[in-house]
C-alpha cells in the first residue's frame, strides 16, 4: 500500500472474504484507501445462486466526497460532504433481511470467538496446504512457506504434461463425495481451497485423502497405464446409470469409477448427471422463465 501511495494511488482492497483479518488485522491498518467487506463467508450469511452478495464499503475519511448518498436515507445531515452523489443500491441497506444473521454471528461469537475462527480458518489452509504441497504446486506462499486462509494449488504443471485439467478434478471430487472448490479464480488452471473455520480435521483428512487418491489417478495417465482421453478423470462425474446400464468398456473397474476410496461407499453422493459442457452452458443461456405473453391473461 505504501508504494501504491508514494506513486500517487490509491488502494482498494477486495474485502469479499475476512476470514484471515478479523480480529488481527483490518483493511484500514493494512493501507487500504476503500474496501468492500461483504457479508458471504466470513460473516454467516449465503451467497447462493449469484446472490444476495452484499455489505457495507468502507473508506478513508479523505475520499468521504465521493462516498454514496441515497435520494430516500440520507448518509449524514445537511452539511455532508457527499450529498446528492448518487446511490449504489435501490435500497439503502442493500438485502436488508439477511442482516440479522451477520448480527447474530458476530453477538453469538463474541469478539474472542471471531478472532478464533480467523486462526481456525488460517489454520485450515496451511494444514490443507501442507498436506498436498507434495503433489501439487502451492501458489503464492510466504516467506515461511505458509498461506492465509485459502491455498491456490496450480494445476497447469500437470495439464501440460497429461491433458488433466482443473476441472477434470473438479468433476472427479464429485465421485469422491465433494462439490469442488473454486476453479481457475484468482489464476487460471488452479483449483482454490478455502476450508475457512467451518470444517472439522476429519472432513479436511477426507479431502486431503481424495486429492491425494486423484493425483495417484493422473500419475497412471502419466504412466500410460490408462488414456488421455478415457479414464476417471475425464468420464466423471459418474452417474449410477454408468455402473448399472449395459456392457462396462472403460479401461478402469466400476468400483474405481464411483468407489474410489473405502469410505466413499458407506456415504455415497450420487452425481445426477454426467459432466455437461460448462462453455457452451455460459455462452448459450436457456432461460426458463415463461415467456411475456404467458402473463397476459
Amino acid at each position: 500500500c505504501a508504494i501504491v501511495h508514494t506513486n500517487g494511488g490509491q488502494v482498494y482492497m477486495d474485502g469479499a472474504n475476512l476470514n484471515a483479518q478479523v480480529g488481527l488485522t483490518s483493511p484500514g491498518f493494512i493501507g487500504a484507501d476503500v474496501s468492500h467487506m461483504n457479508l458471504h463467508k466470513t460473516f454467516a450469511i449465503p451467497h447462493g445462486g449469484g446472490g444476495p452478495g452484499m455489505g457495507p464499503i468502507g473508506l478513508k475519511a479523505h475520499l468521504a466526497p465521493f462516498m454514496a448518498d441515497h435520494a430516500v436515507a440520507a448518509t449524514g445531515d445537511d452539511n455532508r460532504v457527499n450529498k446528492g452523489q448518487g446511490a449504489v443500491s435501490a435500497a439503502q441497506f442493500g438485502s436488508a433481511s439477511i442482516l440479522n444473521i451477520s448480527w447474530m454471528y458476530l453477538n453469538m461469537l463474541g469478539g474472542e470467538g471471531i478472532k478464533k475462527a480467523t486462526q481456525v480458518a488460517i489454520l485450515n489452509a496451511n494444514y490443507v496446504a501442507s498436506k498436498l504441497k507434495d503433489h501439487y504446486p502451492v501458489l503464492y506462499v510466504g516467506t515461511n512457506g505458509r498461506v492465509a486462509h485459502e491455498c491456490i494449488l496450480d494445476i497447469r504443471p500437470i495439464k501440460a504434461a497429461t491433458g488433466i485439467a482443473e476441472i477434470d478434478i473438479a468433476k472427479r471430487l464429485m465421485d469422491y463425495g465433494f462439490h469442488a472448490p473454486t476453479v481457475s479464480f484468482p489464476v487460471a488452471g488452479t483449483i482454490m481451497v478455502e476450508p475457512t473455520e467451518s470444517e472439522s480435521k476429519a472432513e479436511l483428512d477426507r479431502f486431503i485423502a481424495a486429492m491425494i487418491a486423484i493425483r495417484k489417478e493422473i500419475a497412471r495417465i502419466e504412466a500410460g497405464e490408462l488414456p488421455a482421453d478415457n479414464n476417471p478423470l475425464k468420464n466423471a462425474p459418474h452417474s449410477q446409470a454408468d455402473v448399472i446400464e449395459g456392457e462396462w468398456t472403460r479401461p478402469y473397474s466400476r468400483e474405481e469409477a464411483v468407489f474410489p476410496l473405502a469410505w466413499v461407499k458407506a456415504n455415497k453422493f450420487w452425481p445426477s448427471v454426467n459432466r455437461i459442457d460448462d462453455v457452451y452452458g455460459d455462452r448459450n443461456l436457456n432461460c426458463a422463465c415463461p415467456p411475456m405473453d404467458a402473463y397476459a391473461d
